[in-house]
């Protein structure tokens, strides 16, 4: 059902996308480093499951009315920079308890909680609806099949990418944090940047322009 002299480009077009670090990329490595390579992962499926769900907005033009209304895009836009904002400060205001004779620990958050956070994270990022109703259009061919149908595999398929590229960072991130953890002076340091990688993509989301993009 997918054309087979635009497929081999998408592939390569999709992997070099994926393996380009981007808010989600940097989103998954900071809670990899933060919390380990388990909620890295859990990271990674919950910010696939959002952009599955940009995927059917762009096959079904859910994408198209969201992108259409200014009033629609800056509440999204607005809500989901103001979430990655709050998960930074609460980051930056969270301490670390120290024991005798042991290096700091991290309160850690519960993987059903992540889970939810990275999905609210993805949806919430109109930059992704944006991306996919631009990008998998240009790889169907109508005279084959229905576009939607064409387009929802192609989405599936980038998503299926994502999940083992994105795997791979969450896993690096992850034994890069396991070392941080036993430095007890790397502790403030990396609750000062995890936090700021969260603001950060907070101020990026909410700079996202649905004209200019």
């Amino acid at each position: 059902m997918l054309d087979p002299t635009k497929l081999p480009l998408f592939l390569v077009a999709a992997f070099v996308l994926l393996i380009t670090p981007g808010p989600a990329v940097l989103y998954i490595i900071a809670r990899s480093v933060d919390q380990g390579r388990v909620a890295g992962f859990v990271s990674v499926m919950s910010i696939e499951v959002g952009n599955f769900m940009h995927v059917l907005g762009a096959t079904f033009g859910l994408s198209a009315l969201l992108l259409s209304s200014a009033l629609a895009f800056s509440i999204v836009k607005y809500l989901g920079a103001a979430y990655l904002i709050y998960l930074g400060v609460r980051r930056l205001l969270t301490r670390a308890e120290t024991h005798a004779d042991a290096a700091p620990q991290i309160v850690r958050q519960d993987h059903r909680r992540i889970f939810k956070q990275g999905v609210l994270v993805a949806i919430l990022n109109p930059k992704t609806a944006l991306f996919f109703l631009a990008f998998l259009p240009q790889f169907v061919e109508p005279a084959i099949g229905p576009v939607a149908l064409q387009m929802l595999m192609l989405g599936c398929l980038f998503v299926m990418m994502a999940i083992v590229t994105d795997g791979v960072y969450a896993l690096m991130a992850g034994s890069i944090g396991r070392w941080l953890k036993n430095n007890r002076h790397v502790q403030r340091v990396e609750r000062y940047g995890i936090g700021s990688v969260y603001i950060g993509l907070g101020l990026s989301v909410a700079l996202a322009d649905s004209g200019k993009s």
